[in-house]
């Protein structure tokens, strides 16, 4: 360790190198001193205690070893990737271009599966349908798909990639069935719809498992693989109550069981 003479001769109480009380000649301590590479040409100082403090102004230029990172020296090749076109993302970094895609696709997946429940929603709220409880479960499930959708938006942007909109299939209007009953028969379009969008997200998380993504992986497990699973057994759910009520009276108690956050009616 080097240390600078004069900022420890107080704490340390060291005396002149010509100090009687040592042990070794003068000579050959300044044959010593002389003869390192470092110490040469230092001013050094001896104490009572028989350590050698000295001051080299040429200390700081000694190459380091044990060094594992040096960073001014391994930025420079990521200096090289930063884009200066100005059409280029400048927060894109190993984001591959199928996982690019692949998130549009998603986005695409959303916005229709919000536009089927959107479909729904305006058939059970009509005047002569008028099953407001299920017209409201339908109503925020095309709200919910189309914040999934602008989530993907927003970490596509996020990652250096470019939103790419896709067209939007146009859904049935009408949703009864003759033997099922509109209630049935929309619900297991429902449960469908889900297990197709769970299909997709599983096919987006093996796409950026192949492309070595884990922060995409961690985003799709995090903010979307639960929350389908859980989709999926609800409605599942509600399907199965469903066959057991019928078409007639008990669709009504159902529906006010929506209506009222899950508590059968009266």
């Amino acid at each position: 360790m080097l240390l600078k003479a004069a900022s420890t001769l107080s704490s340390l109480n060291i005396h002149d190198a010509s100090d009687s009380s040592l042990s070794w000649p003068s000579s050959s301590l300044s044959s010593g001193l002389s003869s390192s590479p470092i110490l040469r040409g230092s001013p050094a100082v001896v104490g009572r205690s028989g350590f050698v403090m000295f001051a080299s102004k040429g200390a700081n230029s000694r190459p380091l070893t044990g060094v594992v990172f040096e960073p001014f020296e391994e930025v420079k090749k990521e200096l090289l990737l930063v884009p200066t076109v100005p059409q280029e993302s400048l927060s894109r970094h190993k984001y591959g271009n199928d996982c690019e895609s692949a998130i549009n696709e998603q986005i695409n997946v959303e916005y229709n599966v919000s536009y089927v429940y959107h479909a729904m929603y305006a058939y059970f709220d009509r005047d002569n349908v008028a099953l407001k409880g299920l017209a409201n479960f339908f109503k925020e499930s095309s709200l919910e798909e189309r914040a999934h959708a602008e989530k993907l938006i927003e970490y596509q942007n996020k990652r250096g990639g470019k939103v790419k909109l896709q067209s939007i299939v146009m859904p049935h209007s009408e949703f009864d069935h003759p033997e099922k009953g509109d209630a049935l028969h929309a619900m297991e379009l429902a449960l469908s719809l889900e297990k197709l969008v769970n299909e997709k997200l599983l096919h987006l998380h093996s796409i950026a498992s192949q492309n070595n993504d884990p922060q995409l992986t961690d985003f799709i497990e995090s903010d979307f693989l639960i929350e389908q699973v859980e989709a999926i057994k609800k409605i599942s759910e509600y399907v199965a109550q469903l066959r057991r009520v019928g078409k007639g009276h008990g669709v009504w108690h159902f529906d006010q069981m929506l209506l009222n956050g899950g508590v059968a009616a009266a």
